[in-house]
C-alpha cells in the first residue's frame, strides 16, 4: 500500500470493499478507440480527465471523452429480463509488446517512487491515518496493511492503493 493525500473517496461501500461507481462509455480523439471505464462520480471523472489521469487503453491518446451511452432503464416487473450478450469494452486488444511495455513502464515507475517514500511496515494504516489526521508530519509512506484495515482507510476517505508490482520488505531484501 502506498498513501498520499489526494481526492476523498466519494460513494458508500457495497460489495468487496468497493466504492459505489458508475460505468461510462468512452472514446479517444487519435483512434476513435471505445472502451469503459468505472469512477466514483461525474465529477470524478471530470477532475480525472482535466488532471490528464485517463488514456485510451490502446493507444495511449489522453485526449477521451465521454461516448454517447444508451441509458440504463430496468425491465418492467412482469417481464423477463432478456440476455444480452456481452460485447467486448475495448474494440482491439492491445499487443503482448505494448502490454509488456507498459508493465516494464509501471514497476520503473514504482521503483523510482519507493526510494523517496517511507517504509512503514505493518504501522502503515496508523502511520497514514495519522498523516491524515494532522497528527504526524505528511511524508510519503509505504509499507503493508490487512484487507480489512484497507477497508478502513477507504471508509474514512484516506486515499491509499495498492503497490502494483510487489515488493519484499527492507529487512528481506538482500
Amino acid at each position: 500500500m502506498i498513501w498520499r493525500r489526494s481526492t476523498r473517496v466519494v460513494g458508500s461501500t457495497r460489495c468487496w470493499g468497493w466504492p459505489d461507481l458508475i460505468v461510462f462509455d468512452l472514446c479517444c480523439a487519435a483512434g476513435d478507440h471505445r472502451f469503459e471505464a468505472w469512477f466514483a462520480s461525474s465529477e470524478s471523472f471530470s477532475d480525472q480527465q482535466a488532471r490528464g489521469l485517463i488514456s485510451c487503453p490502446v493507444c495511449g491518446d489522453d485526449n477521451v471523452k465521454k461516448a454517447v451511452m444508451a441509458p440504463r432503464v430496468g425491465a418492467k416487473s412482469n417481464q423477463l429480463v432478456a440476455q444480452i450478450a456481452a460485447k467486448p469494452a475495448v474494440s482491439e486488444e492491445p499487443s503482448p509488446e505494448l502490454v509488456r511495455k507498459l508493465l516494464a513502464d509501471i514497476a520503473a515507475k514504482q521503483a523510482e517512487m519507493l526510494p523517496q517514500s517511507r517504509w512503514v511496515g505493518r504501522d502503515f494504516a496508523d502511520a497514514a491515518r495519522a498523516m491524515h489526521e494532522g497528527r504526524a508530519t505528511e511524508d510519503l509512506i509505504h509499507g503493508q496493511a490487512s484487507p480489512e484495515e484497507a477497508q478502513s482507510l477507504r471508509d474514512d476517505g484516506i486515499a491509499a492503493m495498492p503497490l502494483l508490482v510487489p515488493i519484499v520488505p527492507p529487512e528481506a531484501a538482500n
